[in-house]
């Protein structure tokens, strides 16, 4: 347990912070999801439409520092690819 007040507040300022960096993460797997459906249901408009709205989620995520910003690259790689491949 912490003794001082620095170690205290560093305390209160980790368990804030957990709580925005889950809600973050839990926001941005919300939006993958979408765009997975979408890949799933073979519809390519809404596929492209939900990955236009997921690709600023995933890069927001890559600013806060919840998430790297090369797992957030290949992520919309592997999307993007996907999603081209549903026309053809």
């Amino acid at each position: 347990m912490a003794n001082h007040q620095s170690a205290k507040k560093r305390i209160r300022q980790t368990v804030r912070r957990t709580d925005v960096n889950g809600a973050r993460r839990s926001r941005i797997r919300t939006f993958v999801k979408k765009v997975e459906t979408a890949i799933a249901s073979g519809d390519k408009g809404a596929a492209q439409a939900a990955f236009k709205l997921a690709q600023p989620e995933l890069m927001r995520g890559v600013s806060k520092g919840v998430m790297h910003k090369n797992t957030v690259s290949r992520k919309l790689s592997r999307l993007s690819v996907r999603i081209k491949a549903l026309s053809a």
